[in-house]
């Protein structure tokens, strides 16, 4: 937008109008070069709407919205809410087991109970009879049925401890004390949680059922309509809804008495509703020298990472469109992971939004100092976490690039190791050997060298990545990455390491170790010179990361306890996949110098389908292209609203005042990527798929009337 003023003087008279005017409403632009940062204050809701529990926030649900829930409300929706296996959430919405969460959730699942012939990512699962429900294997969905606080029990185990290294070692000691303890009493999956960095202590009890089966899954190409282009954004057309059922151990639908009824019509704009599930992990009670340390190493030796990944797959599924079933999930994934932690890092450098964090940070620690005696227990933590990030910005980048992790490390480092170990133990009498490298089992050992599905060409590519990363974190004067990749880089690298090795092949390492033990490890073989000559190094720095983080851990404890001191419940904890309640309203929001509705419907699908000329990611199933003529495009399709939610929310059923399903939460808007350290209600919306849309799409597209009718009526009928 250009502006034609015709004198200095009005231009800087609209300036301190719109300062003011988008200061008031705390909308804050990206930049902050025409801002005082001096002003900029924290929000109320900063921290977040993601409340416990076991520590509802009654008086403003009062305030707020007139609503006071029962014990009864909580306890029952609290129960028909469950958690995902270990990273989505889900609800019971009916009386016979019957589980909804996203379709990107199931993609996993959709792939495990794929048929040969099949391709069920590509047409979609319809289950038309109860027999037809196919159970996956692993999976598992968990049931909050316990809580309690055991704060005072931890704490005083906690306070024994007369040094840092010794509070942290209490508290791991004491709390697998509990959970053990209190497993075998219940029966229960037990598992105790810190609360505000260790404010509070909640003991948390999961009703495991394991027989889990699918029922209905969309074709990708309406769970993920828009692809990566259209993630984090809206208006959003997404179909991302899967049903799943939980059996009981009789082999018969499970008959629950807690599940969400469905609501036909959603919910109106301005209503509240509230998102119920297992937000994963935010940093919000994070002090400002934490989230410094984010913003300048970790996250952007994060993004470096998941970015080189996710070309690397791309590049390979460009190579070979055969391997897209393979590929396809992993790539989604990092190209998820790329966008979040993009926008998180974005946020992080925003001084407005820093300076949001700096302002609350001042104000508790006032109020800290402004009492004698939490004055003298907590006023000198803040110095000793800046002093801990320091350290650890030190080493922490050195210990990335030596660690070995099975999702970005080449398996061929993994082989050499094992090469070492085979080596060490033949140099030993066979009576002292490991069982594993004597006779006929060290013929198996070898045999398992290279596992069946080895990949050269994929680890080929990891192998250039982890090259860089030495190079770009230890440095090309650093002696063992010269030594290991010949002073080359790149791809020159990659060619040198593989031509100099001997463990490329299964044979080849059989003939390296006939030529004797003593041979293999003093050998200049790159992968084992590597291995035998980082491993001190390796372990010296994940020893002392280790101990910064578990000294840390016992400073951010303490200072968990001073945040509830002062602000009590008034503030909810940071997520920590634990069961939360997130309220707020359906409401749309400033987007582009417009305004972005609160509903999209089935005419703006195909819309889109039509206006990006049919093309993927953007394409339709044969079943959707043309719509059935029942079939009613006006019904709202997703739509926005004002919760509270980051990763793990994924599946969260979105319900009313009564305890109704109006929408299922599958994403968030852009804006709110920095939702990993701040809450910001002025912008901040959680996209969700319509209870309406999903009714229209189950009952007049899939025609699968059963699960329709199920969901109407809350049970199985006839």
């Amino acid at each position: 937008m250009r502006f034609l003023f015709g004198s200095f003087v009005k231009r800087a008279a609209l300036s301190v109008i719109l300062v003011a005017f988008f200061m008031s409403f705390q909308v804050f632009a990206q930049s902050a070069n025409w801002m005082n940062l001096d002003t900029v204050k924290a929000g109320k809701f900063d921290t977040g709407k993601m409340w416990t529990f076991e520590y509802p926030p009654m008086d403003y649900f009062s305030q707020a919205y007139n609503f006071e829930p029962d014990e009864a409300w909580f306890e029952h929706v609290r129960m028909s809410a469950l958690r995902f296996a270990n990273y989505c959430s889900a609800s019971f919405v009916s009386a016979d087991g019957l589980v909804m969460t996203n379709h990107h959730c199931a993609r996993q699942s959709v792939t495990q109970v794929t048929k040969e012939g099949e391709d069920l990512n590509a047409s979609g699962f319809i289950a038309q009879t109860l027999q037809d429900e196919r159970p996956v294997p692993g999976l598992y969905v968990d049931q909050l049925v316990l809580f309690q606080d055991v704060t005072d029990e931890v704490i005083d185990e906690i306070n024994k401890g007369t040094t840092d290294e010794e509070r942290a070692k209490f508290e791991n000691d004491v709390i697998s004390k509990i959970e053990e303890r209190e497993a075998a009493a219940t029966g229960l999956e037990v598992a105790i949680t810190p609360l505000y960095n260790g404010g509070k202590y909640s003991l948390y009890g999961y009703k495991r059922y394991t027989d889990v089966r699918l029922v209905l899954a969309p074709e990708d190409q309406l769970g993920f309509f828009g692809g990566d282009p259209d993630n984090f954004t809206y208006p959003r057309f997404n179909l991302d809804c899967s049903f799943f059922r939980v059996y009981d151990e009789d082999g018969n639908p499970l008959k629950t008495e807690n599940f969400f009824k469905w609501s036909e019509n959603g919910a109106a704009v301005g209503e509240p509703v509230f998102v119920v599930g297992n937000p994963g992990n935010t940093d919000r009670l994070n002090t400002v020298a934490q989230l410094e340390y984010a913003r300048d190493i970790q996250y952007p030796r994060t993004l470096s990472l998941l970015t080189s990944l996710s070309d690397m797959y791309k590049e390979m599924l460009k190579k070979d469109p055969s391997r897209r079933l393979e590929l396809q999930d992993m790539i989604f994934s990092f190209d998820n992971s790329v966008k979040a932690y993009g926008g998180i890092l974005d946020g992080l450098r925003d001084p407005v939004l820093m300076q949001r964090k700096k302002d609350f940070e001042k104000t508790f620690r006032a109020a800290v100092e402004a009492d004698p005696e939490m004055k003298a227990k907590y006023s000198n933590l803040w110095d000793k976490i800046a002093d801990s990030r320091k350290q650890l910005g030190e080493i922490s980048n050195k210990n990335f690039a030596l660690s070995m992790n099975r999702l970005s490390t080449p398996q061929y480092f993994f082989i050499a190791d094992e090469v070492i170990a085979i080596a060490e133990n033949l140099k030993l009498p066979e009576s002292e050997r490991d069982d594993l490298y004597v006779g006929e089992e060290l013929n198996n050992t070898l045999a398992t060298l290279f596992p069946e599905d080895f990949d050269a060409e994929m680890n080929k590519a990891l192998l250039e990545n982890k090259i860089n990363a030495l190079y770009m974190y230890l440095g090309a004067d650093d002696p063992l990455v010269k030594k290991f990749t010949g002073g080359k880089q790149g791809k020159e690298a990659v060619e040198y390491v593989l031509s100099n090795s001997k463990i490329t092949n299964l044979e080849d390492v059989k003939d390296l170790l006939k030529e004797g033990p003593d041979e293999v490890l003093k050998g200049d073989d790159p992968f084992i010179y590597f291995m035998m000559n980082s491993k001190d190094r390796a372990a010296e720095y994940s020893k002392k990361v280790n101990e910064i983080v578990e000294v840390e851990s016992a400073y951010s404890q303490q200072l968990g306890v001073a945040v509830f001191e002062i602000y009590g419940t008034s503030i909810p904890p940071d997520a920590t996949f634990t069961l939360r309640l997130a309220d707020g309203v359906v409401e749309g929001f400033p987007y582009n110098g417009t305004y972005a509705q609160p509903y999209t419907t089935f005419y703006g699908l195909y819309d889109r389908y039509y206006g990006q000329g049919k093309e993927f990611p953007w394409s339709l199933p044969q079943r959707w292209t043309p719509p059935p003529a029942d079939f009613d495009l006006a019904t709202p399709f997703n739509f926005v609203s004002t919760n509270d939610i980051i990763g793990g929310n994924s599946g969260s059923p979105v319900i009313n005042k009564n305890a109704e399903i109006v929408g299922l939460a599958f994403d968030g808007n852009i804006q709110s990527l920095p939702g990993n350290f701040i809450f910001r209600t002025e912008e901040n919306r959680t996209v969700s798929v319509h209870s309406s849309g999903m009714y229209e799409a189950i009952d007049k597209v899939y025609k699968l009337k059963r699960l329709s009718a199920e969901l109407k009526a809350g049970k199985i009928t006839k």
